[in-house]
């Protein structure tokens, strides 16, 4: 499996992406499992809340390319059905009704920022690094985009949307990317500080209180997900993606890179 879930004895879940070979890249297979996750986690009323985090060196280095590469090459039902998956793995997790804190340490690039901006809260490690690194590769932040501006906002999302740009844990703190950035030896007591509270909260109130949250903050609808999905067909469409990708898999720079 791709990700892990496990619960203990107070409702805790924890949701682990496990791919540390390949840094957790966001695989079709993983897309699904954590859509699978979701599921059960929404359909489960025991738990209280859930702690996303990932094994190995890295949080998430953000899609796979082997994944982007065989979308690339598909025809375009199939490339829809990719795009759609991932939009809605994205979909599910960021309308759990349970709480959803990220634990995260290590590296966090494209979708990895994704996977953090549709957390209610995450805590980062301090020496941890960040991007939405897709424009290298000649892509976008498509799908994750309406997470991303609902987590950091437009002004902060425009100072590293479209650059490629890595960035430290501070900086992440300051978009709001993450709550705060704690050594790597005290971020379980930093998560366990965001779990506790909540296990003392009327379950249904939370997941009321969540659900309002949503609905009064940035809209994130079919529309707005279509269009992300839209965006990333695009984005695969064009030359660049496909000059991107193959100068990364021939460690050569792309044409644009000076």
């Amino acid at each position: 499996m791709t990700v892990t879930l496990t619960i203990d004895q107070r409702g805790v879940a924890t949701l682990i992406l496990n791919r540390p070979d390949k840094h957790n890249a966001m695989s079709a297979q993983m897309i699904s499992d954590l859509t699978d996750a979701a599921q059960n986690i929404r359909a489960n009323a025991d738990i209280r809340v859930v702690v996303l985090g990932a094994n190995g060196a890295s949080f998430c280095a953000g899609g796979d390319l082997n994944w982007m590469r065989d979308q690339m090459a598909a025809d375009t039902a199939t490339r829809r059905a990719g795009a759609t998956a991932l939009a809605q793995m994205l979909g599910a997790l960021n309308t759990l009704p349970q709480p959803v804190i990220g634990r995260i340490h290590g590296n966090a690039f494209g979708g990895g920022i994704g996977l953090a901006c549709i957390c209610d809260v995450a805590i980062g490690v301090t020496g941890a690094k960040f991007g939405l690194t897709e424009t290298k590769l000649g892509l976008i932040p498509a799908t994750i985009g309406p997470y991303v501006l609902a987590r950091m906002g437009e002004s902060f999302a425009r100072r590293v949307f479209m650059s490629s740009r890595v960035f430290d844990a501070s900086e992440a703190e300051t978009y709001g990317i993450i709550a705060k950035a704690v050594s790597l030896e005290t971020l379980d007591a930093a998560i366990e500080a965001e779990v506790t509270p909540y296990l003392n909260c009327a379950p249904n109130a939370v997941a009321a209180a969540k659900a309002l949250a949503r609905r009064l903050g940035p809209t994130i609808d079919d529309t707005t997900v279509t269009a992300s999905i839209d965006a990333l067909i695009a984005a695969w469409d064009g030359k660049e993606a496909a000059q991107g990708i193959a100068a990364f898999f021939d460690k050569q720079p792309p044409p644009w890179a000076k």
